[in-house]
């Protein structure tokens, strides 16, 4: 996958994220997650953006690390969504998926740079 792919995956997953928040009920409770994984799942994409304009392997890896962290806690934040059954199992499972396939990118990418810099 390219770094313009990854970019354009990383952004849909945003706006899907925000479209998902749009058909939650209005709470209290709603309203604090809500915020967080808007935060968390736009911060994924925003991120990446910055990961592709590292200047040495060391800024990529934090900056990474960072994108990593985000796309965790988003995970969080959907698995909150599911335990409250706010939305229908049916609408989550594909934004489910996708987060977890992300995570999986970000680690690999991140053992293989990481890998590169502890040989050298």
């Amino acid at each position: 996958m390219t770094n313009d792919q990854l970019k354009n995956r990383t952004k849909q997953f945003s706006l899907s994220i925000l479209n998902l928040i749009e058909k939650m009920p209005n709470s209290m409770s709603t309203r604090v997650v809500i915020n967080q994984i808007a935060k968390s799942a736009t911060s994924v994409g925003a991120n990446y953006r910055a990961v592709c304009r590292a200047r040495s392997d060391r800024e990529f890896v934090a900056k990474l690390n960072i994108v990593l962290e985000e796309a965790d806690e988003t995970q969080f934040w959907l698995e909150i969504i599911e335990g409250m059954k706010w939305i229908n199992q049916s609408e989550l499972g594909g934004l489910q998926k996708e987060a977890n396939e992300l995570v999986a990118i970000f680690v690999s990418t991140l053992k293989t740079v990481n890998n590169r810099l502890n040989n050298n």
